[in-house]
């Protein structure tokens, strides 16, 4: 029946001793009760074996006297029969869980004496001498100087102590680390020792509570994450799972550095095994519907160093439904759903302008609400029913007013609305499986309220059927309805984005006190220990506000249309009248695109050609995929014959190299880019040059071609929009050419790429540099604030649904950006530069600098496969819009021709 959360909070036990109480000593109905004596640092508990007796607990600083009587006193109480007694003489005890009901704890006030007699009277004296000094330090005047005394006391324990190495599951372990901590749990911690060996972590209490040794198989470890433990970075949580919300155990350091050397030993350990995921990695998971809502909040609260055994940080979730009056839930109306781009306390506009008045009359530092969206109080109240020691532990042995219980779905969201000092946020159980916390089934005496009527189970809805597991499904569906998927975001920005400190989250509604705040308050500068603990003790009763984990605004998730993919076939279909056959057709197409690209590590080479004298740095194909272009740095543009395997054509436009090429729609003219600061317009019916673009004032890099523009990036820093009417419809054969727009760049600009929609071009420079810009109005683009990734920039690649970016560069690594917001959500690092690839959003196929073709899981950032190709680095590749049929060029001057092969 002991817990710790029969102590205090920031109270620690000990040890215990088998033990009687003997009540009416002397008398004739003298009886012993037969239990265990706890030594507490602020208290004594006594717990008998017998469920029916109540469990004593005298609070130390309620002692008037603590003594072993020397036997030849003559009031001594205790004869030679009943050696080893300690006489605890108090004005206030309290009498917890009689008859093994949870109930608040039975005060007895006045002196009255207990009798404790120890099993072992050896023992005696250090338990007499142990009581004295934890006496001493709750009868100082200040909680400071208490918690100073008594943490000397603790350390002195802890330095006498070491781990048994007995304790160990092998004989063969090999210790590579050993220090002091103490285990986390909601409200308590229990000091001991942490031990780490080459298979396990340990943690051994210093009173063996509750058990000897907790133990956990490194090989099993799958999530670590370092936490901020009351303000101070010394916290450490371990997962042996994937999603669950609770941890195997989460350990409190008395330093940082123990803290990271364990956190080092154990990542070192799991880095093969496991993928360390950022905010960024589970963003883009979540953007493309890899994780649900609820997966990814579960995950953001990780990151942000919620933690189930922490009340002061419990994962916070939001309110979502705003309706708990109808008797159907319609997901589809905007109204049945609360305004996600706003604070609770921003949700009613009179009581935000009173707010805001106060506000703007308060002295710095200001704050617009007084209480927090998340803190213990706020945990305990929605956990009660399932948590009551909890509760009574947080409230010195009381359950709260039965008018302030969580009594009703409706009343609580009413007052989270109305209530002056209500901004409550929800907690995960509400999106779970597990509905018990809205039932009392342990039949807690929770009190009447004012009319009358006994707390029971949780009023809900008329929505929910009275049934609790229908209110959690329905909570479910409606936090993964595509309202709440198109709005999350703005939540999120809220909670744990930008809109969380500064101007923004002032304009946002959305401040709270500076306490809160990771970083709002230095307890190392803090000298006075009276200071520095009630500084504590306000923030674990306030409650603390996430980590910030985005400084930007937070990307949309992508709500699946009714096609997942964009492809230049299907735009042309889904453009032009369609047939059902048509449809059909455009269906299968995806089908067979995705087919490809879950099958892409099947790439197997067909055939090779070496047809140049230098590395190839462009290729392009006709529509019928007969004649295949290329460029090289040896300044030569070939035409190769698909069909009868041989080069058919070589043309030298200048003695300077080739960087790019593509083909006009029509297949009727080849464009290439050249060092020569020149674009060269090739007919291919007439086998001859057509036309000079003399654009740049520097090597062009790189060419696209939409809709009748071209786009030509130059290293003389600029990408050129120019409207281009073909040769062919006018009289003279000549290209006409009108420069529409000039984009300037501090730089060199390397590569472009435009979206499917022709609508958006992003331009990678030699310094890393990505900008965005809309090319909607060619003759007058906007760009985005540019990302700045400090490397050389090989390719940029735009997504099929044009919601992300993906960048390969010098230093190894293929990142990925949000084109909405510019946010740089994903980096996956490889073991050497990646200079060409293509993707679908979840995987890509990269050519590597060795000459490998690489497979990566994009999400899981990894290689999934690697295919043995060119004998120098893969310069380019080109795809098929079945994405079955792949041709790369490489430094070895050879073009090499894939095939899928299911």
């Amino acid at each position: 029946r002991f817990s710790l959360l029969l102590l205090n909070l920031e109270e620690y036990y000990f040890e215990q001793h088998t033990a009687n109480h003997i009540v009416n000593k002397g008398c004739r109905d003298e009886r012993k009760i037969r239990g265990s004596l706890k030594i507490c640092s602020k208290s004594v508990i006594f717990e008998p074996d017998e469920n029916i007796q109540p469990i004593i607990k005298i609070p130390l600083r309620d002692c008037i006297s603590i003594k072993a009587p020397e036997d030849n006193e003559a009031n001594n109480p205790f004869t030679r029969e009943t050696s080893g007694g300690i006489s605890v003489v108090c004005n206030q005890v309290f009498l917890i869980k009689e008859r093994n009901i949870i109930a608040p704890y039975k005060t007895i006030r006045g002196r009255t004496e207990h009798l404790f007699q120890l099993d072992v009277a050896g023992k005696l004296g250090d338990v007499v001498q142990t009581l004295h000094q934890l006496y001493r330090a709750s009868c100082l005047d200040k909680m400071g100087d208490q918690a100073a005394m008594i943490t000397a006391i603790l350390q002195s324990r802890l330095a006498r102590t070491s781990f048994d190495k007995n304790r160990f599951q092998s004989i063969s372990e090999t210790l590579h680390m050993e220090c002091k901590a103490e285990m986390v749990t909601p409200l308590v911690t229990n000091p001991g020792h942490v031990c780490v060996t080459d298979a396990n972590l340990y943690f051994q209490p210093l009173n063996g509570y509750p058990k000897p040794v907790v133990q956990i198989t490194l090989q099993n470890v799958r999530r670590i994450y370092k936490r901020r433990h009351g303000l101070m970075p010394l916290g450490l949580e371990v997962f042996c799972t994937e999603n669950d919300l609770c941890s195997d155990i989460y350990l409190k350091f008395y330093n940082y550095q123990d803290r990271d050397e364990l956190y080092f030993l154990i990542a070192t350990y799991i880095e093969n095994h496991i993928t360390e995921h950022t905010a960024e990695s589970y963003m883009l998971q979540w953007q493309r519907g890899h994780i649900s809502n609820y997966q990814y909040l579960l995950h953001l609260n990780n990151l942000a160093d919620r933690s189930c055994n922490d009340l002061s940080q419990y994962p916070v979730f939001p309110w979502i439904i705003a309706d708990y009056s109808s008797s159907v839930l319609d997901l589809t109306k905007p109204e049945t759903f609360r305004d996600l781009s706003k604070p609770i306390g921003a949700l009613n506009k009179e009581r935000l302008d009173r707010l805001l008045t106060r506000y703007q009359e308060m002295p710095e530092p200001k704050f617009m609400y007084g209480s927090h969206y998340s803190s213990p109080g706020y945990v305990l109240f929605y956990l009660v029913r399932v948590a009551p020691e909890y509760m009574l532990c947080l409230q010195n042995g009381k359950f709260d007013h039965a008018d302030r219980m969580f009594n009703s779905l409706a009343e609580t969201w009413k007052n989270c609305l109305d209530g002056a000092t209500d901004f409550k946020e929800l907690i995960p159980e509400f999106y779970e499986n597990d509905s018990s916390f809205l039932v009392n089934s342990l039949k807690l005496d929770l009190g009447k309220r004012q009319g009358g009527k006994t707390v029971e189970d949780v009023e809900l809805p008329p929505w929910a059927s009275g049934s609790p597991d229908d209110f959690l499904q329905k909570s479910r569906e409606a936090l993964e309805s595509e309202y709440v998927s198109e709005h999350l975001h703005e939540w999120i920005d809220i909670v744990f984005g930008y809109k969380q400190k500064g101007s923004e989250a002032v304009a946002a509604h959305n401040v709270f006190h500076p306490l809160t705040y990771e970083g709002g308050v230095d307890l190392n500068s803090i000298m006075d220990p009276n200071e520095k603990v009630a500084l504590l003790t306000q923030i674990l009763e306030f409650g603390q506000t996430p980590k910030q984990l985005f400084t930007i605004p937070h990307p949309r998730r992508i709500i699946p249309k009714s096609c997942s993919r964009t492809s230049s076939h299907s735009v042309s279909i889904t453009e032009s009248p369609v047939s059902p056959n048509e449809e059909s057709f455009e269906d299968l197409t995806e089908e067979s695109i995705t087919l490809a690209w879950n099958n892409i590590a099947k790439l197997k080479l067909d055939e090779q050609y070496k047809i140049h004298k230098e590395a190839i740095t462009g290729i392009a194909v006709t529509c019928n995929g007969s004649s295949v272009f290329t460029t090289s740095q040896d300044s030569t543009l070939k035409m190769f014959s698909k069909e009868s395997k041989t080069l058919q054509r070589s043309v030298s436009f200048s003695n300077m190299a080739l960087s790019s090429c593509l083909i006009l729609p029509g297949d009727a003219t080849v464009i290439s880019s050249s060092w020569d600061n020149h674009i060269y317009f090739y007919s291919i019916a007439f086998g001859r040059r057509q036309d000079i673009l003399m654009g740049h004032d520097d090597a062009v890099s790189k060419i696209c071609w939409r809709d009748g523009r071209l786009y030509s990036a130059s290293w003389d820093s600029t990408v050129k929009v120019w409207h281009c009417v073909p040769g062919e419809t006018l009289n003279n054969k000549k290209h006409h050419f009108e420069l529409l727009a000039e984009l300037e760049h501090d730089v060199s600009v390397n590569t472009i790429d435009l979206n499917a929609t022709n609508t958006v071009l992003a331009s990678g420079t030699k310094e890393g540099t990505i900008t965005v810009w809309d090319v909607t109005t060619a003759t007058d683009c906007m760009s985005k604030p540019a990302l700045f990734l400090l490397c050389f920039l090989f390719c940029l690649l735009f997504c099929t649904d044009s919601r992300h970016l993906l960048s390969a560069g010098e230093d190894c690594c293929f990142k990925v950006i949000d084109v909405q917001t510019g946010m740089l959500i994903s980096s996956v690092t490889a073991d050497e530069p990646q200079r060409c690839f293509k993707w679908d959003g979840n995987t890509i196929l990269s050519g590597s600098q060795s000459g490998e073709l690489l497979v990566w899981d994009l999400l899981g950032g990894k290689v999934t496969e690697r295919i043995k190709g060119h004998a120098g680095g893969v310069m380019s590749m080109w795809m098929n819009e079945q994405c079955n049929s792949v041709i790369t060029g490489g430094e070895d001057k050879q073009i090499m021709f894939w095939k899928l092969q299911y």
